[in-house]
């Protein structure tokens, strides 16, 4: 792995976290706990939650950024990582549609549109990260 790649990796990772700690934190709180109700945990296990952080930026990684920076384009990486995010987070939402009884539809919707955005953003800020480096 290239100094390009830790750096693309890195800056991924922190706009993720941050935007969707906003997100999950903040704007959407009272949204997430409404629509699951009793199938919310009042305690999260966060190891897990540290493990998705970990893991989602190298999925932005192989399949949006490098595809962008190959192409000389973050917009095509902003792209590619909005439709990662689309179907990461339908594969999640859609399942728990088909298999958890009263899983909320509309929340589905705006959690699929939400990985939409919030993978795109990532994944250009992770392009331009390496973009930067390339340049040094």
């Amino acid at each position: 792995m290239s100094t390009k790649h830790l750096v693309a990796w890195t800056v991924t990772f922190v706009v993720l976290l941050v935007i969707d700690m906003i997100w999950l934190g903040v704007v959407a709180k009272g949204m997430y706990q409404e629509g699951m109700g009793d199938l919310m945990s009042p305690n999260p296990r966060l190891a897990f939650a540290a493990v998705f952080y970990l893991i989602y930026p190298i999925g932005l990684l192989l399949f949006a950024i490098v595809p962008g920076v190959e192409a000389q384009s973050v917009v095509r990486a902003a792209v590619l990582g909005a439709l990662f995010g689309m179907f990461c987070y339908a594969t999640y939402d859609l399942t728990n549609l088909a298999v958890i009884r009263n899983w909320p539809l509309a929340l589905s919707f705006i959690d699929i549109a939400w990985g939409t955005v919030v993978s795109g953003v990532a994944a250009a800020a992770g392009a331009v990260a390496w973009r930067w480096m390339a340049t040094r």
